[in-house]
């Protein structure tokens, strides 16, 4: 619990504002919480938490299970959220070639942007198989051992990517989790130099991916797109074709966002 949103040396309205994002933080990690949850969690009374729901509930920021006290974000945070993605149209305009990708793999398809020094799922189309990848909308992810992460840092400027990654933890995940830096940059340059990334079963077990970046009218890595495979349904023979759709789709949305001169080295 952050011992600054009930500091009574907070100005008022500060400390409203505090616990306001508290509270939002709090039901962005749960789907539906109760008041009493909420208030032992953010070490809150129960008055103010009920008082800041309700407010929050009228302004349509937050809903109300029927016949319930459990809360959870309503659609009007989403709407607000989706205009802090880097591109207003990058959802709508990737959503085509990620349905097309999904029919055409059967597999997870994944639309990521740079949170911070981490990733974070912005659009997913679902795998058409009972196993699959669990992931969902909103979750993050780390840059180093994922295949969005590794495309959009391969692509990166070099002094950004250098301030990201001071705030990156190399944090091992599995056995084949990259962990030092300059493993990771030598990684970098390889998928840069073939056109892709790779997650080699390094942030789940038992799953692999594929993922290439999108860019921006500057030629800028805005996002990563990928497909994710159990790795008992992964044909390594058959990951060129993947690759090469991963790219086509990623010229198309590319093209779209107004990049006239695609960076990507694309597969034969």
């Amino acid at each position: 619990m952050d011992e600054d949103i009930g500091d009574s040396k907070q100005p008022e309205s500060v400390a409203a504002v505090l616990k306001v994002f508290a509270i939002l933080n709090a039901l962005g990690e749960r789907s539906d919480i109760g008041i009493t949850d909420l208030s032992v969690r953010l070490a809150m009374p129960k008055a103010t938490v009920y008082r800041f729901l309700q407010t929050m509930k009228s302004l349509g920021y937050v809903r109300q299970e029927a016949d319930s006290e459990r809360y959870g974000l309503a659609m009007r945070m989403f709407e607000i959220g989706a205009k802090a993605l880097p591109s207003p149209d990058l959802v709508d305009l990737a959503k085509h070639p990620m349905q097309m990708l999904a029919d055409a793999t059967g597999e997870t398809v994944h639309l990521g942007s740079l949170i911070d020094s981490e990733i974070i799922y912005i659009h997913k189309v679902d795998s058409r198989h009972m196993l699959g990848m669990y992931s969902r909308v909103g979750r993050r992810a780390p840059l180093h051992c994922t295949a969005i992460g590794k495309v959009l840092m391969a692509w990166e400027h070099p002094e950004r990517r250098d301030r990201i990654l001071d705030g990156a933890e190399f944090k091992r995940f599995r056995d084949k989790t990259i962990t030092e830096r300059g493993a990771f940059l030598a990684e970098l340059a390889q998928v840069k130099a073939q056109g892709f990334g790779e997650d080699r079963e390094e942030f789940d077990d038992h799953i692999r991916c594929l993922g290439v970046p999108i860019f921006d009218r500057l030629g800028q890595p805005i996002a990563g797109l990928s497909v994710s495979f159990p790795t008992f349904r992964f044909d390594e023979a058959k990951a060129p074709e993947v690759v090469k759709m991963l790219q086509n789709a990623s010229r198309d949305i590319s093209e779209k966002l107004g990049c006239t001169n695609f960076p990507l080295k694309t597969a034969a």
